[in-house]
């Protein structure tokens, strides 16, 4: 009788793992290997890797399978493409053939009913929430706001006279600026320790999905729960103590939570919130640090960036007058600066979607339910598209359009889910830049070193020295010993 049971349960576990390694398909299915039972390649997909190449993951298999070629990683069957027909098509059949999808460990990450687990209408509806935010004349109005943060950042640095982790400065002011935006939250008043609960959020956000303490995703869940239960006690005293007029984005939220016949609910708005803080600081913080390092890696780049954010100065009739708009739109070298950082940077090392039914593309057949990741490092390191693409070259976006995406450039994101807070992003990358090239000068006294797992990270922080570029050089060579001393 057991020996029957045994023969029975070997046969099942056989026949399971044989359609794991071969799935069903009306159709071909593209090339590629499903790994280890349940397990998949996810191991491979999140090893770390210090390469500003396309993802030795990606490019290994590229190389074996072409461009095209299935695996899976964390549970779910994934199709993976690099090819920029097929990316194409994918955003442009955007709610016909497939939708936005994400892992279930990223959905409990970023929350259920965050933006990007919602479609259609709802989906719409809160985009147009965002936009009413950081919409083209949302920032303009913010604009002053962006370089008062800016200026008094960059004096609070200079002035202190010691080294700065660029990263972690970075993302604190941008945090600050947004949060202020979004909740009026002011760091230094607050008792709360809203952005230590990113951090850890932020540290295991694209680790491998093991919670159990101790592990980096367990990290992640712990500060994305303390981070939610402070923003939910935020908006509970607010509605307690309602302002008489609309001072920030969770005045907007309430007004919206009180209408009789509203699609918001507090969950999604919270989630919605949490999502804003993290991608507005996190990303941007990771570009900026990148365009300095790049900036002083590359010093033609840095004069010509200096020449043209002076040439807006000396064009004023008062040289302390604030940036105006027409002058922010007028960077041209600046914008091909920050399109050449975020082609190398490729913060987002995938784009998840899902089928929604059984679709063909050229000789393949992608089945109902599959998960497929758009690789944007595969696009913008392609060597048809872009000349020696892993070089630094700011001016190979001459007479390019640097505004949207492309089928060649999807730093932020493609098709109707093509990022709200892009605009946003820009304003911050432009302005910080234009206060530092005019008015500082740096060096990079430590780290600076890039890993990537897959997500880009500065493993031991940008460490570098910044100075007024009114102050002697002397004195800034003796304080740059100082702090290397320290350091080391």
């Amino acid at each position: 009788m057991f020996l029957y049971v045994g023969a029975f349960v070997v046969i099942m576990i056989i026949n399971w793992v044989y359609h794991w390694l071969n799935p069903r398909c009306n159709g071909v299915l593209p090339p590629g290997s499903m790994g280890w039972p349940l397990l998949g390649e996810t191991l491979s997909f999140f090893a770390p890797n210090t390469t500003s190449d396309i993802p030795p993951f990606v490019k290994k298999r590229m190389q074996k399978y072409g461009p095209i070629f299935k695996t899976s990683l964390v549970g779910r069957p994934v199709i993976v493409s690099t090819d920029a027909d097929l990316n194409y098509f994918i955003f442009q059949q955007e709610g016909q053939l497939f939708q936005s999808w994400y892992p279930d460990t990223f959905t409990e990450i970023f929350g259920r009913q965050n933006v990007g687990s919602l479609h259609g209408f709802m989906y719409k509806y809160l985009k147009n929430m965002v936009l009413n935010l950081f919409g083209p004349e949302s920032l303009k109005k913010m604009l002053p706001q962006v370089q008062q943060a800016s200026l008094s950042s960059l004096n609070n640095w200079s002035s202190s006279h010691h080294t700065i982790d660029a990263k972690d400065s970075i993302a604190q002011m941008i945090f600050d600026l947004t949060a202020k935006k979004l909740i009026s939250y002011d760091s230094e008043k607050s008792s709360d320790n809203l952005r230590g609960s990113f951090v850890a959020f932020i540290q295991g956000l694209i680790s491998f999905p093991l919670d159990i303490p101790g592990t980096a995703y367990h990290r992640c869940l712990q500060g994305r729960k303390k981070a939610m239960k402070m923003l939910k006690n935020m908006l509970q005293e607010r509605r307690e103590r309602p302002g008489k007029t609309r001072t920030d984005f969770f005045d907007y939220v309430l007004e919206e939570l009180q209408r009789k016949e509203t699609l918001l609910t507090e969950a999604i708005a919270l989630d919605l919130m949490f999502v804003l803080l993290f991608a507005s600081f996190e990303t941007t913080s990771l570009a900026l640090t990148l365009a300095m390092k790049f900036l002083d890696e590359h010093p033609l780049v840095l004069k010509e960036l200096t020449q043209e954010h002076e040439a807006i100065i000396g064009r004023r009739e008062n040289p302390d007058s604030g940036l105006t708009w027409s002058e922010y739109k007028s960077m041209k070298f600046t914008f091909m600066f920050i399109n050449e950082t975020v082609r190398l940077a490729n913060i987002v090392p995938g784009i998840f979607r899902k089928t929604l039914r059984e679709t063909k593309f050229k000789e393949f057949t992608i089945p109902a339910g599959w998960a497929v990741m758009v690789c944007p490092p595969a696009v913008h390191l392609n060597p048809n598209k872009y000349t020696n693409p892993l070089d630094f070259n700011p001016w190979r976006w001459e007479g390019i359009d640097t505004n949207g995406a492309s089928r060649n450039f999807m730093a932020f994101g493609g098709g109707l889910r093509f990022c709200v807070g892009t605009d946003f992003t820009k304003v911050q990358m432009a302005v910080f830049l234009h206060c530092l090239v005019t008015k500082y000068r740096w060096k990079a006294i430590k780290g600076g070193e890039i890993l990537r797992t897959p997500g880009l990270q500065f493993p031991n922080g940008y460490h570098i020295h910044i100075s007024d570029k009114r102050s002697g050089s002397k004195d800034d060579v003796q304080e740059i010993n100082r702090s290397d001393n320290t350091l080391n």
